[in-house]
Protein backbone atom coordinates (compact mmCIF):
# COMPACT_ATOMS: atom_id res chain seq x y z
CA UNK A 1 0.00 0.00 0.00
CA UNK A 2 0.87 3.42 -1.06
CA UNK A 3 2.38 6.10 2.29
CA UNK A 4 0.26 9.12 0.76
CA UNK A 5 3.05 10.63 3.24
CA UNK A 6 6.05 10.05 1.28
CA UNK A 7 4.76 11.36 -2.13
CA UNK A 8 3.56 14.25 -0.02
CA UNK A 9 6.95 15.07 1.36
CA UNK A 10 8.80 14.37 -1.76
CA UNK A 11 6.69 16.75 -3.37
CA UNK A 12 7.49 19.70 -0.84
CA UNK A 13 11.49 18.65 -1.48
CA UNK A 14 10.93 19.63 -5.14
CA UNK A 15 8.87 21.70 -5.57
CA UNK A 16 9.22 24.18 -2.31
CA UNK A 17 12.39 23.28 -0.83
CA UNK A 18 14.82 23.21 -4.02
CA UNK A 19 11.94 24.44 -6.66
CA UNK A 20 13.57 21.79 -9.16
CA UNK A 21 12.89 22.62 -13.04
CA UNK A 22 12.40 21.23 -16.04
CA UNK A 23 15.67 19.89 -17.50
CA UNK A 24 17.87 20.46 -14.15
CA UNK A 25 19.87 17.55 -13.16
CA UNK A 26 19.32 16.58 -9.63
CA UNK A 27 21.00 13.97 -7.14
CA UNK A 28 19.54 12.04 -4.93
CA UNK A 29 21.88 10.86 -2.21
CA UNK A 30 20.82 8.38 0.34
CA UNK A 31 22.98 6.87 3.28
CA UNK A 32 21.24 3.64 4.63
CA UNK A 33 18.49 1.91 3.22
CA UNK A 34 15.91 2.67 4.72
CA UNK A 35 15.06 5.14 3.09
CA UNK A 36 14.54 3.99 -0.22
CA UNK A 37 11.28 4.39 -0.53
CA UNK A 38 11.35 8.20 -0.52
CA UNK A 39 13.99 8.06 -2.85
CA UNK A 40 11.96 6.16 -5.70
CA UNK A 41 9.39 8.14 -5.17
CA UNK A 42 11.93 11.53 -5.42
CA UNK A 43 12.74 9.94 -8.91
CA UNK A 44 9.33 9.59 -10.23
CA UNK A 45 8.12 12.84 -9.24
CA UNK A 46 11.84 14.59 -10.52
CA UNK A 47 10.72 13.44 -14.00
CA UNK A 48 7.34 14.07 -13.94
CA UNK A 49 8.99 17.84 -13.91
CA UNK A 50 11.12 16.78 -16.57
CA UNK A 51 13.97 16.90 -14.33
CA UNK A 52 16.77 14.31 -14.62
CA UNK A 53 17.48 12.41 -11.49
CA UNK A 54 20.62 10.34 -10.46
CA UNK A 55 21.49 8.64 -7.12
CA UNK A 56 23.84 7.06 -5.17
CA UNK A 57 23.49 4.92 -1.95
CA UNK A 58 25.91 5.50 0.56
CA UNK A 59 26.50 2.15 3.37
CA UNK A 60 28.33 4.08 6.54
CA UNK A 61 29.38 0.15 7.16
CA UNK A 62 31.36 0.24 4.09
CA UNK A 63 32.29 3.79 4.30
CA UNK A 64 33.85 2.58 8.05
CA UNK A 65 36.18 -0.06 6.42
CA UNK A 66 37.27 1.99 4.01
CA UNK A 67 38.40 4.51 6.70
CA UNK A 68 40.00 2.32 9.16
CA UNK A 69 43.15 2.41 6.90
CA UNK A 70 42.59 4.67 4.58
CA UNK A 71 44.98 7.44 2.96
CA UNK A 72 45.16 10.92 2.06
CA UNK A 73 46.01 9.99 -1.76
CA UNK A 74 42.97 7.46 -1.42
CA UNK A 75 40.31 10.16 -0.51
CA UNK A 76 41.32 12.39 -2.77
CA UNK A 77 40.93 10.23 -5.41
CA UNK A 78 37.59 8.97 -4.04
CA UNK A 79 36.31 12.50 -3.92
CA UNK A 80 37.53 13.51 -7.49
CA UNK A 81 34.57 11.50 -9.00
CA UNK A 82 32.19 12.57 -6.73
CA UNK A 83 33.48 16.19 -7.03
CA UNK A 84 33.15 16.06 -10.93
CA UNK A 85 29.76 14.67 -10.48
CA UNK A 86 28.65 17.31 -7.86
CA UNK A 87 29.39 20.09 -10.48
CA UNK A 88 27.46 18.45 -13.07
CA UNK A 89 24.57 18.48 -11.15
CA UNK A 90 21.85 21.38 -10.48
CA UNK A 91 19.98 20.09 -7.35
CA UNK A 92 20.88 18.24 -4.59
CA UNK A 93 18.75 16.08 -1.76
CA UNK A 94 20.26 14.49 0.81
CA UNK A 95 18.39 11.67 3.27
CA UNK A 96 20.39 10.32 6.33
CA UNK A 97 18.86 6.85 7.00
CA UNK A 98 21.98 5.69 9.16
CA UNK A 99 20.63 2.12 11.29
CA UNK A 100 23.68 2.95 13.84
CA UNK A 101 24.12 6.74 13.84
CA UNK A 102 27.63 5.76 16.13
CA UNK A 103 28.93 3.59 13.25
CA UNK A 104 32.19 5.89 12.74
CA UNK A 105 32.76 5.80 16.59
CA UNK A 106 35.85 4.20 16.08
CA UNK A 107 37.77 5.71 13.15
CA UNK A 108 40.94 7.29 14.27
CA UNK A 109 40.67 11.31 14.76
CA UNK A 110 43.25 11.22 11.80
CA UNK A 111 41.61 9.56 9.75
CA UNK A 112 38.50 11.30 9.98
CA UNK A 113 40.52 14.41 9.96
CA UNK A 114 41.73 13.30 5.81
CA UNK A 115 37.99 12.20 4.93
CA UNK A 116 36.19 15.70 5.99
CA UNK A 117 39.50 18.04 4.69
CA UNK A 118 39.47 16.08 1.27
CA UNK A 119 35.83 14.25 0.86
CA UNK A 120 33.17 16.41 2.97
CA UNK A 121 34.99 19.73 2.32
CA UNK A 122 35.62 20.02 -1.18
CA UNK A 123 32.56 17.86 -2.28
CA UNK A 124 29.89 19.06 0.27
CA UNK A 125 30.70 22.39 1.59
CA UNK A 126 32.54 24.04 -1.23
CA UNK A 127 30.91 22.30 -4.29
CA UNK A 128 27.35 21.27 -3.24
CA UNK A 129 26.44 24.00 -0.75
CA UNK A 130 27.57 26.74 -3.00
CA UNK A 131 26.75 25.55 -6.17
CA UNK A 132 23.93 23.68 -6.62
CA UNK A 133 20.11 23.93 -4.91
CA UNK A 134 20.33 21.61 -1.61
CA UNK A 135 17.82 20.18 1.16
CA UNK A 136 19.06 17.84 3.73
CA UNK A 137 16.86 15.71 6.20
CA UNK A 138 16.83 12.42 7.79
CA UNK A 139 14.48 9.43 7.75
CA UNK A 140 12.31 8.09 10.44
CA UNK A 141 13.38 4.70 10.78
CA UNK A 142 13.77 2.88 13.75
CA UNK A 143 17.27 4.05 14.72
CA UNK A 144 15.70 7.81 14.53
CA UNK A 145 12.95 6.38 16.72
CA UNK A 146 15.53 5.24 19.81
CA UNK A 147 16.97 8.63 19.78
CA UNK A 148 13.58 9.79 20.65
CA UNK A 149 12.69 7.26 22.63
CA UNK A 150 9.33 6.76 21.11
CA UNK A 151 7.75 3.41 19.16
CA UNK A 152 9.02 4.00 15.30
CA UNK A 153 5.26 4.19 14.50
CA UNK A 154 4.74 7.28 16.94
CA UNK A 155 7.98 9.11 15.49
CA UNK A 156 6.94 8.17 11.69
CA UNK A 157 3.55 10.14 12.62
CA UNK A 158 5.60 12.82 14.31
CA UNK A 159 8.23 13.36 11.75
CA UNK A 160 5.60 13.67 8.67
CA UNK A 161 3.59 16.14 9.94
CA UNK A 162 6.73 18.74 10.90
CA UNK A 163 8.25 17.97 8.08
CA UNK A 164 4.80 18.49 5.77
CA UNK A 165 3.90 21.73 7.33
CA UNK A 166 2.53 24.66 5.23
CA UNK A 167 6.10 26.33 4.39
CA UNK A 168 4.72 29.33 2.93
CA UNK A 169 2.13 30.06 5.38
CA UNK A 170 5.35 29.64 8.22
CA UNK A 171 7.48 32.36 5.85
CA UNK A 172 4.98 34.76 6.06
CA UNK A 173 4.66 34.43 10.07
CA UNK A 174 8.37 34.84 9.79
CA UNK A 175 8.49 38.36 8.62
CA UNK A 176 7.98 40.08 12.09
CA UNK A 177 10.60 38.74 13.53
CA UNK A 178 12.86 39.63 10.44
CA UNK A 179 11.98 43.33 11.05
CA UNK A 180 12.47 43.11 14.44
CA UNK A 181 15.83 41.46 13.97
CA UNK A 182 17.22 43.75 11.68
CA UNK A 183 16.91 46.59 13.91
CA UNK A 184 18.17 45.02 16.78
CA UNK A 185 21.70 46.11 17.80
CA UNK A 186 22.52 43.98 21.13
CA UNK A 187 21.29 40.60 22.19
CA UNK A 188 21.69 38.96 25.43
CA UNK A 189 20.58 35.46 26.26
CA UNK A 190 20.17 34.51 29.79
CA UNK A 191 19.00 30.88 30.67
CA UNK A 192 20.30 28.33 32.74
CA UNK A 193 23.90 27.42 32.82
CA UNK A 194 23.91 30.76 29.82
CA UNK A 195 24.51 34.38 30.23
CA UNK A 196 25.67 35.04 26.56
CA UNK A 197 25.81 39.04 25.13
CA UNK A 198 26.74 39.91 21.41
CA UNK A 199 25.99 42.71 18.54
CA UNK A 200 24.14 41.84 15.34
CA UNK A 201 23.65 45.01 14.57
CA UNK A 202 24.00 45.34 10.49
CA UNK A 203 24.00 41.75 9.72
CA UNK A 204 20.91 41.20 7.83
CA UNK A 205 18.81 37.95 9.44
CA UNK A 206 17.39 35.93 6.81
CA UNK A 207 14.44 33.23 7.00
CA UNK A 208 15.20 29.43 6.88
CA UNK A 209 11.76 27.89 6.24
CA UNK A 210 12.22 24.07 4.69
CA UNK A 211 14.51 25.18 2.12
CA UNK A 212 17.66 23.98 2.98
CA UNK A 213 16.74 21.61 5.84
CA UNK A 214 13.14 19.66 6.50
CA UNK A 215 12.03 20.10 8.86
CA UNK A 216 12.77 23.94 9.75
CA UNK A 217 11.54 27.21 11.07
CA UNK A 218 13.97 29.75 11.93
CA UNK A 219 15.18 33.23 11.41
CA UNK A 220 19.22 33.19 11.38
CA UNK A 221 21.61 35.76 11.55
CA UNK A 222 25.22 35.86 12.98
CA UNK A 223 27.16 37.62 15.64
CA UNK A 224 29.79 40.80 14.95
CA UNK A 225 32.47 37.95 15.93
CA UNK A 226 34.42 40.19 18.66
CA UNK A 227 31.49 41.08 20.16
CA UNK A 228 31.17 37.48 21.88
CA UNK A 229 31.30 37.26 25.31
CA UNK A 230 29.84 35.24 28.71
CA UNK A 231 29.15 31.43 28.08
CA UNK A 232 26.49 29.24 26.74
CA UNK A 233 25.52 25.22 27.48
CA UNK A 234 24.14 23.49 25.39
CA UNK A 235 21.50 21.05 26.17
CA UNK A 236 21.24 19.04 23.11
CA UNK A 237 23.52 16.20 21.98
CA UNK A 238 25.37 16.65 18.49
CA UNK A 239 27.70 13.89 17.14
CA UNK A 240 30.87 14.40 14.72
CA UNK A 241 33.39 12.44 13.68
CA UNK A 242 31.43 9.43 15.67
CA UNK A 243 31.40 11.28 18.59
CA UNK A 244 28.34 11.84 20.64
CA UNK A 245 28.94 15.29 22.30
CA UNK A 246 27.26 16.56 25.73
CA UNK A 247 26.66 19.04 28.20
CA UNK A 248 28.87 21.43 25.62
CA UNK A 249 29.82 24.68 27.61
CA UNK A 250 31.46 27.46 25.79
CA UNK A 251 32.96 30.21 27.65
CA UNK A 252 33.64 33.34 25.37
CA UNK A 253 35.87 36.59 25.56
CA UNK A 254 35.55 38.86 22.57
CA UNK A 255 34.84 36.44 20.39
CA UNK A 256 36.99 33.94 20.87
CA UNK A 257 36.27 30.62 22.99
CA UNK A 258 38.74 30.29 26.06
CA UNK A 259 37.55 27.54 27.35
CA UNK A 260 35.32 24.44 26.32
CA UNK A 261 34.04 21.74 28.65
CA UNK A 262 31.89 19.07 27.93
CA UNK A 263 31.19 14.92 28.52
CA UNK A 264 34.46 14.66 26.16
CA UNK A 265 35.97 17.67 27.29
CA UNK A 266 39.71 16.42 25.44
CA UNK A 267 38.16 15.45 22.04
CA UNK A 268 36.23 18.71 22.07
CA UNK A 269 39.13 21.09 22.80
CA UNK A 270 41.20 19.36 19.83
CA UNK A 271 38.15 19.52 17.25
CA UNK A 272 38.72 23.37 18.39
CA UNK A 273 42.55 23.33 18.32
CA UNK A 274 42.52 21.98 14.65
CA UNK A 275 43.53 26.18 13.87
CA UNK A 276 43.21 28.99 15.23
CA UNK A 277 39.90 29.97 13.23
CA UNK A 278 38.00 26.96 15.16
CA UNK A 279 38.08 28.68 18.43
CA UNK A 280 35.70 31.50 16.92
CA UNK A 281 32.11 30.89 17.19
CA UNK A 282 31.19 31.37 13.02
CA UNK A 283 33.95 28.88 12.37
CA UNK A 284 33.13 26.41 14.78
CA UNK A 285 29.29 25.98 13.80
CA UNK A 286 29.83 25.34 10.47
CA UNK A 287 32.29 22.73 11.20
CA UNK A 288 29.97 20.81 13.92
CA UNK A 289 27.90 19.44 11.42
CA UNK A 290 28.97 19.53 8.14
CA UNK A 291 25.51 17.22 6.64
CA UNK A 292 23.79 19.90 8.12
CA UNK A 293 24.80 23.67 6.32
CA UNK A 294 22.89 26.52 6.25
CA UNK A 295 24.09 29.74 4.97
CA UNK A 296 24.89 32.45 7.19
CA UNK A 297 25.33 36.42 7.85
CA UNK A 298 28.89 37.34 7.02
CA UNK A 299 30.91 37.72 10.05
Amino acid sequence: MKDLRIEELAKKLLNHSINLQKDEKILIEIIGMDAISLGKELIKQAEEIGACPYFNIIDYTIIRQMLLQCTKEQIINYAKYDLQRMKDMDAYIGIRANQNTAELNDISKEKMEIYNKYYTLPVHLEERVKNTKWCILRYPNSSMAQMSNTSTEEFEDFYFKVCTLDYEKMSKAMDNLVRLMNKTKNVHIIGSGTNLSFSIEGIPSKKYMGTFNIPDGEVATAPIKDSINGYITYNTETRYNGILFNNIKFEFKNGKIIKATANKTKELNEILDIDEGSRYIGEFALGLNPYSEKPRGDT
